[in-house]
């Protein structure tokens, strides 16, 4: 089966981009969280970044300071008021993952391409910058007031574009960000690019092991 979305949106960091806060707290935390507890201390992060997003909106380096806060404070590691501020300023030199430059290339004459990222306005260009393809338009959970999972957050990139998600093709390697809500809010492709992030849901979705298996879903 082949889709004709009017947009196609893509998540960003883990998606597009290669997520590397985990790694990147690993480096900060190895003096001070014993090897044996790096890996459930590392998920204890994952765990409260989510739920830092849950509530009312934040900037973004509130979500990950006060994460890495309580992650601390759950282990009795100390914390240091310059880790909030490595972690977040690793952000802009993240790079995409393979095959993902190329395939948005050829994509991109086609269909518009759109980012709906939970980042900020300030930070997301960096990351737009790596991705060299020509995106129709980018927003950030900064604009919609509302970061995902948040069903305010697509409806903000709806209101946008002018169309609504039966319209679409969405595309993320997160079911807990992304796919579940996508689900719910009836996109015309909800699909999974499938990178390990996270246990499968059973939801219904487009599954594919590789990005560039996207453009087989539009006939390409």
């Amino acid at each position: 089966m082949s889709y004709r979305p009017k947009f196609i949106s893509f998540d960003c960091y883990g998606t597009l981009i290669n997520f590397e806060m985990g790694p990147t707290a690993r480096q900060i935390y190895s003096g001070r969280v014993p090897a044996e507890k790096i890996s459930a201390f590392l998920a204890s992060f994952k765990a409260y970044r989510l739920d830092e997003v849950l509530g009312d909106f934040k900037p973004f380096f509130d979500v990950v300071e006060r994460s890495i806060q309580r992650t601390c404070k759950t282990y009795g590691i100390e914390y240091r008021e310059s880790d909030a501020m490595t972690l977040y300023n690793a952000v802009p030199t993240w790079q995409p993952h393979p095959n993902v430059v190329e395939t948005l290339e050829k994509i991109a004459p086609h269909y518009p391409l759109v980012i709906l990222s939970n980042s900020m306005v300030d930070l997301i260009p960096y990351s737009v910058e790596h991705l060299k393809a020509p995106f129709h338009a980018v927003y950030t959970a900064e604009e919609a007031n509302a970061y995902k999972p948040r069903a305010q957050a697509f409806e903000y990139m709806f209101d946008r574009l002018g169309c609504g998600p039966a319209d679409m093709m969405h595309c993320s390697s997160s079911f807990r960000y992304d796919l579940m809500t996508a689900c719910d809010l009836g996109f015309m492709a909800p699909t999974l690019i499938e990178r390990g992030h996270e246990p499968s849901a059973e939801y219904p979705v487009e599954r594919v092991s590789d990005v560039r298996q996207i453009t087989t879903l539009l006939g390409l």
